[in-house]
């Protein structure tokens, strides 16, 4: 099912701010790239990630998120045999911003905002979210980076009707 409306990053930051939910937000210019965040990072202390919008090649299962600590290696393929997808492979623009409501160089956590429950399974790297007291993520722009507490993100997607998941990656081969 195709998002109508895509939420906005700052109708995302007030349902943070009606939850309670504190956080933090820059604004930069865009970045397509973990190489380039990485330039941000005197102003975004804390874990960062990378998040790869997954689908099954095979079957109709939910489409998949896997945000990542930034620097984690791993094989797409593994990744999904150990989630239990025999084949992965990358979501189209257009179904990306048909389930998350973002554009390729913006794939969040957050988007999960304007997805249908069930529609997207949302899986976290344990390390990242459990070795770092503030994660950040793009607010629905890559021109933005906001900080939220781990538990608190988890928290904000069970709100969202969503069952994030946490999961130890498989190492990629050397």
């Amino acid at each position: 099912m195709p998002v109508a409306m895509p939420e906005t990053p700052e109708a995302l930051l007030a349902r943070l701010d009606a939850l309670g939910i504190a956080h933090r937000t820059v604004t930069h210019p865009p970045v397509f790239t973990v190489e380039q965040s990485k330039a941000l990072r005197p102003d975004l202390p804390g874990g960062h990630s990378k998040n790869l919008f997954l689908k099954p090649q095979k079957g109709d299962g939910p489409f998949l998120l896997a945000v990542l600590e930034e620097d984690r290696r791993v094989s797409v393929n593994a990744l999904g045999r150990s989630l239990g997808l025999p084949r992965v492979g990358f979501g189209s623009a257009e179904e990306l911003m048909a389930q998350l409501g973002v554009e390729p160089g913006s794939v969040t956590p957050f988007g999960m905002v304007n997805a249908r429950p069930g529609a997207v399974r949302v899986v976290f790297d344990r390390e990242l979210m459990q070795g770092f007291e503030w994660v950040n993520f793009h607010p629905l722009t890559n021109a933005m980076t906001t900080a939220i507490r781990p538990a608190d993100l988890l928290r904000f997607l069970r709100e969202l009707g969503h069952a994030p998941e946490l999961a130890e990656p498989p190492a990629a081969a050397p």
